[in-house]
C-alpha cells in the first residue's frame, strides 16, 4: 500500500470505525481477493466490538501489499458513502517527493550546494 493510502486510512481511522461494519461482506471480500488470510479473518472476528474489528482491519490492511487499498474500496459495497468519501479524499491528497518540490521551486542541486558554502 502506498504512503498516501496509509495516511488516508490513518487520518479517517475514527470515522471509519463508526461508519463501517467489517464483520460481513467487507472481510469476506478481502479474504476472497487474497488480501486477508484465514488467520487475519479469525483475528478480526475475535474482537469484541464492531469498532475494534474495524480498527484491527485498519491495522492489518497497510501490511497487505499494493492492491489492499483498492480491494478495500471494492469491499465497501454496503457503504457507498464511505467509498465515495475515501475516493474523494484520496484525490485531494498528494505525497510530494522532496526532489519534486525543489524542481518546482526552480532550485538546482548547485544552488543548494552554493548556499551551504
Amino acid at each position: 500500500m502506498d504512503v498516501r493510502d496509509k495516511q488516508l486510512l490513518r487520518s479517517l481511522r475514527l470515522e471509519l470505525c463508526t461508519e463501517v461494519l467489517v464483520d460481513g461482506l467487507v472481510i469476506q471480500y478481502l479474504y476472497q481477493e487474497g488480501i486477508l488470510t484465514d488467520s487475519h479473518v479469525q483475528e478480526i472476528k475475535s474482537q469484541t466490538t464492531s469498532q475494534r474489528k474495524t480498527m484491527m482491519l485498519l491495522d492489518i490492511l497497510p501490511t497487505r501489499g499494493p492492491k489492499a487499498f483498492d480491494a478495500f474500496l471494492d469491499s465497501l459495497q454496503e457503504f457507498p458513502w464511505v467509498k465515495d468519501k475515501l475516493k474523494a479524499k484520496r484525490k485531494e491528497m498528494t505525497v510530494q517527493d522532496p526532489a519534486d518540490s525543489l524542481v518546482s521551486s526552480g532550485l538546482t542541486v548547485l544552488d543548494i550546494a552554493k548556499s551551504h558554502v
